[in-house]
């Protein structure tokens, strides 16, 4: 009894076991109808069955069929690529050839179809070699073709893989996509003015029709007179503003503005006048969002180039640190916003093109995405570019130096005068300037003269003879030290001996100055007095050489006999 009770719990379990792999294998999502197609009872019931024309097998062919179909007017035939089970079959058969002929029309104008890219499999599962897709290899039953905008609502147009029984699966326009292609059609479908066009100039002629071929040029001509009208009329602006910063700007913004003025005129005439096919509106599309984002930030740019023309202006010419900090802060975060300005423009446009012509897509995404290749690109190619943009931002924003600071680089006084992308541009005490690339400067020291206070303690040193009287030569140092202008804080001014040897002394004189450059002119000034006025009243202070004859004390008498005329000791 206890054997067969075993067994019957061995049996239960195995049993338990093989229902519950059964139940596993038949969940949706591994291969299941339900995640390879919708199964309908049936399709445009109102319609005729399909002609042999209609290729509906994979998502490529069904709109490759849809467009040749068009392409002849068979819009009857084309209707049977469209699920039209949201109408009635009287609607069907009234509507079906309108709604393919509508549709055709915004795919053309709309968005740029490549029907390659399309899967060219039944089940229109993604094909990645590279295994990194997280969707490979698995099937499809619905993918989208386009996304459109209509008032700032987004609408696709997708495929859908339906089956009838046991027919085989059909690729068709979704019903919702079908449901919405009237509003696109008012959006996106062709201009008043191609009514008024020959039929035969509506053939194709390569990627685009004839009558396009004739109408680019004359449409570029029309956009390029209104872009010539709004440079002349900003250059006459230009003369009626007052002179100064205004008349400057508006001098410089002459070309953006005019690219502006043309981009927005191109975009009005693209949606309300004329409408090309999607390979010409794509590329004017894309064109003008490029043109606009640089006239823009060129504007801005420009700006801010004037404000800091303007700051340069009240800087008087020379940008030194006897201006105010913060003036030379303010000229320093101009540049910084210079710079910040053409990243984000460069960087916004770069984007946005590249996202509209899709270059990653046809580079392999799986490739360029990858992110070993990148480190690789970015380490090798940019790295000395990126360090030295990456540092700039790094002296803007830390404000270690700013414009016009005085600073000891590589042992010469340098006036920082610009601070850009790459390099830094220095002004010289000789008027030379020094162009250092940023990763250099910040990767050595340098004494920043100016990073607290202009001010600086200096000191001018005198060797005298041991009988100059230090006492007058302080009275004097004090009273031309005081006469000079950029001598500040009297009363740390002072004089000292600060070392003796046997024959001189050595006086070293100390005063505060307000900047390094007036200190040194000062400190020449005070020199140059002081050594006039023991040249004119104290010549015997000048330090000279003796030559010792003896070492016996001559003034206590008992040095040896010396000849006549010669006293030991003499100075010679």
């Amino acid at each position: 009894m206890k054997k067969n009770g075993l067994w019957r719990r061995w049996l239960a379990a195995v049993l338990a076991l093989a229902f519950s792999c059964l139940a596993v294998a038949q969940t949706p999502g591994d291969g299941s109808e339900e995640t390879r197609w919708f199964p309908v009872d049936s399709l445009n019931a109102g319609l005729d069955e399909p002609p042999e024309s209609v290729k509906r097998m994979t998502p490529r062919q069904a709109i490759r069929s849809f467009q040749a179909l068009t392409e002849e007017e068979d819009f009857a035939a084309a209707a049977h690529l469209l699920d039209l089970s949201e109408l009635t079959p009287a609607e069907q058969r009234q509507r079906g050839a309108e709604l393919a002929r509508q549709l055709a029309e915004v795919l053309k104008r709309g968005e740029w179809l490549k029907v390659s890219d399309l899967s060219g499999r039944q089940d229109a599962a993604i094909e990645d070699p590279s295994g990194q897709h997280p969707q490979a290899g698995k099937p499809r039953r619905n993918l989208k073709l386009a996304s459109l905008t209509v008032e700032g609502d987004a609408y696709d147009i997708r495929l859908g893989r339906y089956r009838v029984g046991n027919e085989a699966p059909v690729w068709m326009v979704m019903p919702d996509s079908v449901s919405s292609v009237p509003l696109l059609y008012e959006r996106y479908g062709p201009s008043w003015l191609e009514e008024y066009i020959p039929r035969r100039f509506k053939a194709s002629f390569g990627v685009l029709k004839i009558w396009e071929w004739i109408a680019i040029p004359v449409f570029l001509l029309s956009v390029g007179l209104v872009g010539w009208g709004t440079y002349s009329l900003v250059g006459v602006a230009t003369r009626w503003l007052p002179a100064g910063a205004p008349s400057i700007f508006a001098g410089r913004i002459r070309g953006p503005a005019a690219l502006i003025v043309v981009s927005l005129a191109t975009q009005i005439l693209l949606d309300y006048v004329v409408s090309f096919s999607a390979v010409a509106t794509t590329s004017f599309r894309v064109l003008l969002i490029a043109i606009l984002a640089w006239g823009a930030g060129t504007i801005a740019l420009r700006l801010v180039d004037t404000l800091m023309l303007r700051m340069m202006q009240r800087l008087m010419g020379q940008i030194d640190d006897t201006k105010p900090k913060d003036e030379r802060r303010l000229l320093t975060t101009l540049y910084a916003l210079r710079r910040l300005i053409i990243l984000v423009t460069v960087t916004a446009v770069s984007i946005y093109v590249l996202s509209q012509i899709q270059l990653f897509e046809t580079l392999g995404l799986s490739l360029l995405a990858s992110a070993s290749v990148l480190a690789v690109l970015v380490g090798i190619a940019g790295q000395a570019i990126l360090g030295n943009i990456l540092s700039s931002f790094q002296l803007s924003l830390a404000k270690s130096i700013r414009i016009g600071d005085l600073v000891m680089f590589d042992g010469q006084w340098c006036y920082v005068e610009g601070i850009f992308y790459t390099f830094i541009r220095l002004r010289a005490w000789n008027e030379r300037r020094l162009i250092v690339p940023v990763t250099y400067f910040v990767s050595k020291p340098f004494e920043n003269l100016s990073v607290k206070s202009t001010k600086e303690y200096r000191s001018l040193e005198l060797t005298l003879h041991l009988s100059a009287d230090i006492g007058c030569l302080r009275d004097k140092f004090l009273a031309y030290a005081k006469e000079e202008d950029s001598v500040i804080e009297h009363h740390k001014l002072c004089c000292y001996v600060t070392g003796q040897t046997e024959t001189a002394q050595t006086i070293v004189c100390y005063l505060m100055t307000s900047d390094p450059f007036a200190g040194w002119i000062a400190e020449m000034n005070v020199r140059e007095r002081l050594m006039a006025f023991i040249r004119d009243h104290h010549p015997e202070w000048w330090p000279r050489g003796v030559m010792v004859i003896s070492h016996d004390d001559i003034a206590r008498g008992e040095g040896p006999e010396q000849p006549p005329g010669n006293d030991a000791g003499s100075p010679r």
